[in-house]
């Protein structure tokens, strides 16, 4: 185990991880907590999230009302795909696990299936976002956003420019187009514990509601 968190500075340098803060102990509402050195399994996690060669740095602890968190977090600045980094819009703090899925859906599920289908790499992956203390719509429950374990992606833009967006294309698409965003769709809801997109309901008409909860739903 010491080898694994001696590791962890070399990985980091190598892989993009820079100006590692330290994570913390609890503190007031909203407030970050003294530093303290991170747990053992977010040592491990963001190891594996460099050696998938994502551009991220680690978030210190925070705890807000209402149980919301940022617990575990990293602040992801880019991804790695096949040839090149793949640009992120508009993402707060995420989950270190759920980064870690994201950043191999976004190589694995994404940009190979747009090269496939549309014979184009993706440059950019657009969200709306991460975190955000709210529930879940029509519930008093927590949504996964706010504890930062969500992300809402709502598009692509491709390295020759097109953009292709779940609003737009879903259904409104050319054939290609509709299949590309299927088939990330269906690559989600293999890495991710709950994933909601347009077959859902009316409130994902724009997004792809993805979640590393454990779960095993797709919608």
């Amino acid at each position: 185990m010491r080898r694994i968190m001696t590791l962890l500075p070399l990985i980091a340098a190598l892989y993009g991880c820079v100006d590692t803060p330290k994570m913390s102990r609890r503190s007031p509402v909203g407030r970050p907590a003294q530093a303290a050195a991170p747990r053992i399994d977010s040592r491990q996690c963001m190891m594996q999230l460099g050696l998938l060669q994502a551009n991220f740095t680690p978030v210190p602890d925070r705890y807000f009302a209402g149980g919301c968190t940022n617990v575990g977090t990293v602040r992801l600045a880019s991804l790695r795909s096949d040839t090149a980094q793949l640009a992120l819009s508009n993402l707060g703090p995420v989950t270190c696990t759920m980064a870690q899925q994201f950043a191999a859906w976004g190589r694995f599920g994404v940009d190979r299936a747009a090269e496939q289908i549309l014979g184009a790499r993706v440059a950019r992956i657009e969200t709306f976002g991460s975190y955000s203390c709210r529930t879940v719509a029509g519930t008093s429950r927590l949504s996964g956003h706010a504890t930062a374990n969500a992300i809402d992606v709502s598009g692509f833009v491709l390295e020759d420019g097109r953009r292709i967006t779940v609003l737009e294309d879903w259904d409104g698409g050319t054939p290609q187009e509709r299949r590309f965003l299927r088939v990330v769709h269906d690559s989600a809801c293999k890495r991710f514990g709950t994933t909601l997109g347009p077959g859902y309901n009316a409130a994902h008409k724009n997004h792809f509601h993805l979640e590393a909860d454990g779960a095993d739903f797709c919608r």
